[in-house]
């Protein structure tokens, strides 16, 4: 059944990209790409950063939804896909973005000639940087992904030399790890992780041992969130010793540059 579905996959590709182009054909062999399709949510927005709004074909759903990415609005000036490669193949790309092993999406690039670039999922702030460097290279963008990398850059040379005993926590209860990509990101805003056995936060553990900082994940910030819900148990709301701080936790989905400006929001935060 797998292989068929593969087989079916790629003969509706090739079927879309054997139909007119709705759009200029590629530029000369050897330039910049001017069809670009991200299957992936981080794609998107790392493609919707440092690409130019002419390369963008297509970007996933997700991109268009606002309790997903604070990028949606520019998201919806492009064609949104599902996150295969078939839904997008009419368009005709010239190179296609995903993130964490593309398998069937990246043997279907492969099958119709298409350049495939895929990322690994980041581990660190270094990777992070490494994935900018390349879409921006991939793009012929590398300009932007040099000023993308100096901004972090700057972060890090300028980050606050204490940092304050904090508590992650997101909906019900989950917590990052002390040395995650997560961790690093907020010791970047002065914000110390602690480290949790793990990944949920005990609710005695805020009645017993209360943080300095609870910094509070708003996942979907219009809508009343699990995480929420979970922070009004009464002893949550015992833990008075703590300070609560609210970030917009769709920039910590990916944990890209998006994340760059809310570092710098939660060092005024913190430093108020």
């Amino acid at each position: 059944m797998r292989a068929f579905g593969l087989a079916s996959a790629i003969s509706l590709a090739l079927a879309a990209c054997a139909a007119p182009p709705p759009e200029p054909a590629p530029g000369p062999r050897g330039g910049p790409p001017v069809r670009v399709v991200s299957l992936n949510l981080c794609t998107d927005e790392l493609l919707l950063l440092l690409g130019t709004p002419a390369q963008i074909a297509s970007v996933t759903h997700l991109a268009h939804k606002p309790e997903e990415t604070p990028l949606w609005r520019k998201a919806r000036r492009h064609r949104a896909n599902d996150g295969t490669l078939a839904s997008a193949a009419a368009l005709r790309p010239d190179l296609v973005l995903t993130m964490g092993g593309g398998g069937d999406r990246l043997g279907i690039a492969a099958r119709l000639g298409v350049e495939a670039v895929d990322l690994p999922f980041p581990q660190s702030i270094d990777d992070v940087m490494a994935s900018i460097h390349t879409v921006a290279a991939a793009l012929g963008r590398e300009a932007e992904g040099t000023a993308a990398i100096a901004r972090i850059e700057a972060l890090r040379r300028s980050a606050p030399e204490q940092s304050v005993d904090t508590l992650w926590v997101g909906g019900g209860g989950r917590t990052v790890a002390a040395e995650g990509l997560e961790a690093q990101w907020m010791a970047l805003a002065g914000l110390r992780q602690r480290p949790v056995a793990g990944d949920r936060i005990e609710l005695e553990t805020l009645l017993v041992r209360p943080p300095a900082v609870l910094l509070r994940s708003d996942y979907r910030a219009e809508q009343y969130s699990q995480g929420q819900a979970w922070l009004n148990h009464p002893l949550a709301r015992a833990a008075r010793d703590s300070r609560t701080i609210a970030t917009d936790g769709r920039r910590w989905t990916c944990m890209g540059p998006p994340l760059v400006d809310e570092i710098v929001r939660l060092r005024g935060e913190v430093a108020a």
